[in-house]
């Protein structure tokens, strides 16, 4: 698997990029994948999205170590769902720690658990989705429904309630923050490129074409972006 992403603060972002993103390996084949998106009319939303992805990293490394000593028989979708209880259980034991509001706890959350042939996700808020070429772009009209306003509920009956992703047989899996949606032309640019296609398309890596979108067509994220591409094969490696 080739894993691409890229994290860029919005041009109407002045002092934090409030996105973050996490991947990594769980086990030897099965790689977890996330984006965050902190509110913009949060309490310092940088910071609860980066929480978010510094709990990611410490679920999944417990959980690497683990795997060299029982590998995990859990199918991907019960381990999914295992790592998103362990998150929402932290993050509620964080909160009541550092006494935090829910206004400081309001993030999106996109997170992915693929292995070679099949994978699962989950999506809370909004943002955008590919697989395979198939594009889909969650929006709840600028009020996404964030992961802090349920940390005092029942997990279960609030997970069943989610949208799940479920990917068979894939090749080629991107999810983006919904920054991904904000290029506008900013600076006299005009094009009618289509910046969620040409990111989410060949092989090319996004910080070029990232670079490309600015300096050649004119066009910037005004929000933030995180975006995380990979790719499951051997001729899709990254272009020069």
């Amino acid at each position: 698997m080739h894993i691409d992403s890229t994290l860029q603060i919005g041009a109407y972002h002045l002092q934090h990029c409030e996105d973050y993103l996490f991947h990594d390996h769980i086990g030897t084949d099965r790689l977890l994948c996330a984006v965050m998106d902190g509110c913009t009319m949060g309490t310092d939303s940088y910071f609860i999205s980066t929480l978010v992805g510094k709990l990611l990293r410490k679920i999944v490394k417990e959980r690497h170590y683990l795997e060299f000593f029982q590998p995990s028989q859990l199918s991907l979708r019960l381990q999914l769902k295992s790592i998103v209880q362990q998150l929402f259980n932290e993050l509620k034991l964080l909160k009541n720690q550092l006494q935090l509001s829910k206004e400081e706890m309001l993030t999106t959350l996109i997170i992915v658990l693929v292995d070679p042939d099949d994978g699962v996700g989950l999506v809370v808020g909004d943002g955008v989705v590919s697989i395979d070429g198939q594009v889909t772009e969650f929006e709840q009209d600028n009020k996404p429904d964030y992961l802090g306003y349920h940390l005092q509920e029942d997990f279960d009956g609030w997970y069943g309630k989610q949208a799940f992703l479920s990917i068979t047989n894939w090749q080629d899996i991107s999810i983006s923050t919904d920054g991904i949606s904000s290029f506008m032309a900013l600076e006299g640019g005009e094009t009618d490129l289509d910046p969620v296609s040409y990111l989410l398309s060949d092989t090319r890596l996004l910080e070029k074409k990232l670079k490309y979108l600015e300096h050649e067509a004119g066009l910037r994220p005004t929000d933030d972006l995180a975006i995380i591409r990979v790719r499951n094969s051997r001729d899709s490696l990254p272009a020069e």
